[in-house]
């Protein structure tokens, strides 16, 4: 029975690892080819023109990395800090105001005040238009993964907590030295999916970001593949109707995209692979 179960996920792992490696091999293929004959997994013919394209300058991939690095530690380490102290707040049963902060918490999920609102908070008030804090304040903070996490949290025991007030130390203290240790495993598995939105962030940059130095790497390979679809397009309007479009890597392109873009998280990925399985309950409840 082991061996079946074993068998079982080896090939459902596989069935998840044959697209991507699908992905790698069509990003390597020519443009040509792939209209003649459709994605294959070995390149019919090999060709780097679809990442000669995304690194045609490479100072701008680099600094879009860079952007795009900066957002996601930073915006991490922030959004899980004041994401579980307010989850540690509401799962205190000593919190008289518990159930009604939670209750405020939930109510956002429900009802949010619009587009143009939030707009104008940004740009009229919080003076945000155009700075790099734009791509990270917005996503400092999450209802759901508040009481995801304060669900893992109220499992703590209170006696830690009394004894740990017992031999004098303060809130902050037991926060730092106890409560952050002991919920690791949540705070890895929380903490690396904070990741993953800010990794792919594009919406606010697209929204907020006119300086070219602070478009992140997302919203960077949109713009490279509008450019290419709008060129296909328009040959007449711009003067080429005879120029090859087969030239062009449109699909192959998508994939090498694709590549770049999800790339450096799957490296990261087997870190907190130890505490993502450990981390996939919190929040839940014993039958």
């Amino acid at each position: 029975m082991p061996r079946i179960v074993n068998l079982f996920f080896i090939g459902l792992s596989t069935l998840m690892i044959i697209p991507f490696l699908l992905v790698i091999a069509v990003s390597f293929s020519s443009e040509a080819s792939i209209k003649k004959n459709g994605y294959a997994f070995i390149p019919e013919t090999f060709s780097m023109q679809a990442y000669k394209y995304i690194f045609d300058i490479p100072e701008v991939v680099i600094r879009a990395y860079g952007v795009t690095i900066f957002i996601t530690i930073v915006g991490t380490v922030f959004s899980l800090l004041i994401t579980t102290m307010l989850a540690y707040t509401i799962s205190r049963s000593d919190y008289k105001l518990r159930n009604v902060t939670s209750f405020y918490v939930f109510f956002t999920m429900l009802f949010g005040g619009g587009l143009i609102p939030w707009y104008i908070l940004m740009t009229q008030y919080l003076h945000l238009k155009d700075t790099i804090w734009i791509l990270i304040v917005p996503g400092l903070f999450n209802a759901w993964n508040a009481l995801v996490l304060k669900g893992f949290l109220s499992k703590i025991p209170m006696e830690i907590i009394e004894s740990a007030k017992m031999d004098g130390a303060g809130e902050w203290r037991i926060f730092f030295t106890i409560i952050i240790p002991l919920s690791t495993p949540a705070l890895a598995t929380m903490g690396l999916l904070i990741a993953f939105g800010y990794w792919n962030e594009w919406f606010n940059a697209l929204l907020f970001i006119d300086n070219q130095n602070l478009v992140p790497l997302q919203l960077l390979l949109v713009r490279m593949m509008n450019s290419i679809e709008i060129i296909t397009a328009n040959l007449d309007r711009f003067g080429l109707p005879s120029l090859d479009t087969s030239k062009f890597p449109t699909m192959s392109v998508r994939m090498a995209m694709v590549v770049v873009a999800a790339g450096p998280m799957m490296l990261v990925f087997p870190f907190f692979q130890k505490y993502f399985v450990q981390g996939l309950t919190i929040g839940s409840l014993k039958g």
